[in-house]
């Protein structure tokens, strides 16, 4: 690759579709939202004037427009697409970043949305199963905190951007209200980030939690460990 490949891995509501929204901001990058969910979910994604529908297409597309330009995707793993685990050249060519939340919040928040999820839906065990593929592969993998994100943005985006080789600008850090094209495939599950002109906390609070539905406190259960391990390997904010 002559640019670097990005890559933004986070389970669903861990506020990775404001990251992308900061990162529209840049003009030195070419950005996906969503591409391999895209195609798990609609069977399609759209790559400039290219209908892409497969995953291992997709990584190949990926890799062939970082020859040119730097790229910059952002996915969630409440889809599965296990073609990623056979491909070394993109498991360790790319710039891996897992976006990470907390399994108490992501639960209420998807079961909000989608009221029949399922355990797998969570996305915490998948997001920790392509963290440690990259580390397998001889990868360099970075763990953000979506907490330091929204409580700290710039120290937490100059960080990033660090330990991914882009120069930080934090006039990224606002932008213009409004939905995006970039989402319109899966433009329900973004409704607070298409309002929003900054990155920022927000609360939320939920009838169904693991603390009063029996079915989400045992998704709850399943994911913490994988939780707690991606955790002890985040970049520390100062």
């Amino acid at each position: 690759m002559g640019h670097p490949l990005l890559a933004l891995w986070s389970a669903p509501r861990s506020r990775s579709t404001v990251f992308f929204r900061m990162m529209l901001e840049r003009n030195d990058l070419l950005p996906f939202h969503e591409p391999f969910c895209n195609i798990a979910n609609d069977g399609t994604t759209q790559v400039g004037d290219r209908a892409v529908t497969s995953p291992g297409d997709l990584v190949d597309v990926l890799l062939g427009l970082a020859e040119q330009r730097t790229v910059f995707f952002k996915d969630t793993t409440d889809c599965e697409y296990d073609a990623v685990f056979d491909r070394q050249d993109f498991l360790k060519g790319g710039r891996h970043a897992f976006l990470l939340r907390h399994p108490r919040e992501i639960i209420p928040s998807y079961a909000a949305i989608k009221p029949d999820m399922a355990l797998r839906e969570v996305g915490v065990e998948y997001l920790s199963r392509i963290h440690q593929a990259v580390l397998d592969a001889g990868g360099e993998p970075v763990v953000v905190d979506s907490d330091d994100f929204v409580d700290r943005p710039a120290q937490t985006v100059r960080a990033y951007c660090t330990a991914v080789g882009l120069p930080f600008r934090d006039d990224i850090l606002h932008w213009q209200p409004g939905e995006r094209s970039e989402w319109r495939q899966s433009a329900r599950w973004h409704t607070d980030v298409s309002t929003s002109s900054t990155v920022q906390r927000q609360e939320r609070a939920y009838d169904r939690t693991i603390e009063t539905d029996p079915l989400l406190r045992s998704f709850y259960e399943h994911h913490l460990p994988f939780y707690e391990r991606l955790w002890d390997r985040r970049i520390r904010i100062s």
